[in-house]
């Protein structure tokens, strides 16, 4: 090879090895920020399920609420039943 040669070889692997090198790069910036994005994003969701998980209604409050509304619909039947006496 004739030193010519060997010059515009080594210059066109130079710059085959920078556009390389930068796509590299590039790809490596791109992969850090989707794992910065991912880890945000799984902080979230935890953060969403303690708070969802701490809203739910208790049986025992459930059960209670059930009970308060039948004794107000036994309240309106009576009520109901006096009225239609009285007619």
């Amino acid at each position: 090879m004739t030193p010519e040669m060997q010059t515009v070889f080594n210059i066109v692997a130079g710059v085959a090895g920078f556009f390389g090198a930068f796509l590299m790069k590039s790809q490596w910036d791109s992969i850090k920020e989707l794992r910065e994005a991912h880890d945000q994003l799984s902080r979230q969701h935890a953060e969403i399920s303690v708070l969802v998980a701490g809203q739910y209604a208790k049986r025992e409050d459930v059960n209670e609420l059930g009970r308060e509304i039948f004794r107000k619909l036994d309240a309106i039947m009576e009520k109901l039943d006096k009225k239609a006496d009285k007619v």
